[in-house]
């Protein structure tokens, strides 16, 4: 069931995003990012739902002409807030990996020589 009481947050790149606690609580939000799109917002939509605590994650592009996104996610108990940065970490030890693995190979490819 989706909640009625969403509260909206607008993050742009390179700003401070001003949430305050009272937001940081709700457990359904409707995230503006700016300067992003279906880069990050497939993968943050993709390891929010990995989420167990995730009720219902997706995001949308308001118009093709907008660099902005919308990312609503509502949770069972857990603020959204909470789950969001969890799934920013998760996002940023996926690339540390990939990055670590890119390195590997490298290695491996240049010993070869």
């Amino acid at each position: 069931m989706v909640s009625s009481n969403a509260r909206y947050i607008t993050v742009r790149q390179g700003e401070s995003s001003g949430i305050n606690a009272e937001y940081g609580e709700d457990t359904c939000t409707t995230l503006v990012l700016h300067n992003e799109d279906h880069t990050l917002g497939n993968v943050l939509r993709h390891m929010l739902v990995k989420n167990p605590e995730v009720e219902f994650a997706g995001y949308s592009i308001p118009h093709p002409s907008e660099n902005k996104i919308n990312l609503r996610i509502q949770t069972y108990e857990t603020p959204c807030l909470t789950v969001m940065y969890r799934a920013l970490d998760d996002t940023m030890d996926v690339c540390d990996h990939v990055l670590g693995e890119i390195d590997r190979a490298e290695k491996e490819f240049n010993q070869q020589k």
